[in-house]
């Protein structure tokens, strides 16, 4: 079942590239008692997710963050040196990327998407969410290999 506006975060277990290394955090240091803006993406370094999906976060981060958010956080099933490298190659050193390496987490959101027949195993579906202290007040989720409701303007405008 997928979340939907209203519903509480799913627990779980995120990494990312930290000074040291891999590091890990749980969803409840990331979103309870704060407004988090998380967006999802099928793969770090992919054509559309490199090419725009994360560019308009990365170029609107200052609007959002002025909007009263804490943290926007970037999610792929990828591992942390993954979205470390890919988060350095696009100048997103304001935005959390976040890996969820065996789209656990994903699963428990109900939005993974089965990419397996294609080679690419299990991503993530395309979408993006404002969380407020722990529970979804918006989510935007894209219908097939699209970019059009889950990138920062459309984010903005929920703000």
């Amino acid at each position: 079942m997928t979340v939907k506006v209203g519903d509480t975060i799913p627990s779980g277990t995120l990494g990312f590239l930290g000074a040291d290394g891999p590091e890990s955090i749980t969803t409840d240091e990331l979103f309870n008692g704060k407004k988090v803006v998380l967006f999802a993406v099928p793969g770090a370094f992919t054509p559309t997710c490199s090419e725009a999906h994360l560019p308009s976060f990365v170029a609107n981060y200052d609007k959002i963050a002025a909007k009263g958010v804490d943290r926007v956080v970037c999610i792929s099933v990828n591992d942390p040196f993954v979205m470390g490298a890919w988060g350095k190659s696009q100048n997103a050193e304001n935005i959390l990327m976040a890996a969820d390496g065996s789209a656990t987490w994903t699963k428990a959101l109900g939005l993974e998407l089965d990419l397996i027949e294609r080679g690419l195993g299990v991503r993530s579906q395309r979408f993006s969410m404002i969380v407020d202290n722990g529970k979804i007040s918006h989510l935007n989720v894209e219908e097939g290999p699209v970019f059009e409701v889950s990138g920062a303007d459309k984010i903005l405008e929920q703000l």
